[in-house]
This record gives structure tokens, C-alpha cells and sequence, in this order.
């Protein structure tokens, strides 16, 4: 089973799928305009159409449109990265002719050769630091376990207990007094 999917450039294609059918989905009048053309596939099977500029009865022009056909999905189930980056540049008009399949594999090597030497750079990275650190040509990261929040008035401080603390029963108004002041400093 196959299904329209909605990755296209211009209109939308027919609203039930079937070119030969106008958009409210009657049989009246024959075709809206040119069959939608066959353009390729790509190696997941699914397939890319086209219907070429044209002129409508009315003679307004209609801009190429080109959409794809997915296999075995749902319009509801695309997802970016799902169709080759080829052709989701052709479908959205980026370039002007469709990619062939050795393009589309020549370009899937490239990124698989890039992501084995991203991987390789960032293992000799790792291993140039540690020998780093060995040496002590570079300070090893300090590891700090701060507790709380960076807006608590306790941050990076010991926590104050859980338990309540009170002074309702020994309250006295009057008694008390700021540090640093009173008849003692007086003297």
C-alpha cells in the first residue's frame, strides 16, 4: 500500500490522490490538467512524481508541481530525514533535476566517511587531553558538588535542617539586639 505523502512544492496534489478527478472529487470534465509523470525512485522504494506547468481551461497557468509517493506511511507519518536529502531538494524546487541513485549513494558515503573521521578526531582529542593531564600541562576540571539552587541564600553552603525551629515560647519585645551594637561596644 501506498500512500500520498504531503512533501511537495506548489499545490497540492489531487485531494483523493487520483489525477483524472478535480478537487471536489467528481468525474465531471475529464482531467484537471497533465497525469502526474513517474520521475524515479529511491532506494527505499518510495516515488517521486511530477505534473508539469500548465494551463488550466480558465487559462491560468499552473506551476509545475512535484510531490512523492511513500511506501507503507501514513501523510501523518513523515518525518524530516525520512526521503534522501537529494530529493527533498528536487521536491522543494532547490534543484532543478532529480538526483540519480548513484549520486544518492555517493553522497550517503561522504557522510558515513565525515561521521568515521569526526569520531576519529574527537578520539585522539580525548587521548591528547589525558596525556595532558598526565603531564600537567593542563589543569583536570574540578569536580564540585554544589547542592541546592544558585538562588537559595544557603548555595554551596550547608543546607539549614528540615526540622522547624521557633522562639514563640522565649520571645521577649525589646530583648533583642543586632550583633555588634549595644551597651557593650559603649565601653
Amino acid at each position: 500500500m501506498t500512500s500520498t505523502c504531503f512533501l511537495t512544492s506548489g499545490a497540492q496534489p489531487h485531494a483523493d490522490g487520483i489525477p483524472g478527478r478535480n478537487r471536489a472529487g467528481s468525474k465531471g470534465g475529464g482531467l484537471v490538467g497533465p497525469a502526474k509523470e513517474l520521475v524515479g525512485t529511491d532506494q527505499f522504494g518510495n516515488k517521486y512524481y511530477r505534473v508539469p506547468k500548465h494551463e488550466s481551461r480558465a487559462g491560468q497557468i499552473i506551476p509545475e508541481r512535484r510531490f512523492v509517493e511513500a511506501v507503507n506511511r501514513e501523510a501523518y507519518q513523515y518525518q524530516i530525514g525520512d526521503f534522501p536529502a537529494e530529493w527533498e531538494a528536487w521536491i522543494r524546487k532547490k534543484r532543478e533535476d532529480p538526483p540519480t541513485i548513484e549520486e544518492i549513494l555517493r553522497n550517503e558515503n561522504y557522510r558515513e566517511e565525515m561521521k568515521q573521521k569526526v569520531k576519529d578526531v574527537s578520539e585522539k582529542d580525548k587521548l591528547l587531553q589525558a596525556k595532558e593531564y598526565e603531564q600537567g600541562l593542563i589543569a583536570e576540571p574540578s569536580h564540585t558538588q554544589v547542592k541546592g539552587h544558585a538562588s537559595a541564600p544557603y548555595y554551596g553552603k550547608k543546607e539549614p535542617s528540615q526540622d522547624p525551629t521557633s522562639t514563640a515560647n522565649t520571645f521577649q519585645p525589646g530583648a533583642w539586639m543586632p550583633p555588634g551594637s549595644g551597651s557593650s561596644q559603649n565601653k
